[in-house]
């Protein structure tokens, strides 16, 4: 199975969050459009076709991944 790069999940993860707080704060239907362009986006990426369970399977991913040492220096990144 294919994994996706962390880097761009964190991208995705925090760009979702600034547009449901731009939505929350006011409705429009541009950021209506990139929400659910940014949400679709996670789901494919993490496999799933909810946007609820994408957010729990990135955020497992991304945990996952700091828990592994970095190849570089053989320390974790979570140090």
């Amino acid at each position: 199975m294919l994994v996706p790069d962390p880097k761009v999940v964190r991208e995705l993860l925090t760009r979702y969050a600034a547009l449901r707080i731009a939505q929350a704060e006011q409705e429009r239907p541009a950021t209506a459009r990139e929400l659910a362009d940014v949400s679709y986006t996670l789901c494919v990426m993490t496999g799933t076709t909810d946007i609820h369970d994408a957010v729990a399977a990135a955020d497992a991913l991304l945990l996952a991944q700091a828990a592994e040492p970095d190849e570089e220096s053989g320390l974790s990144l979570a140090v």
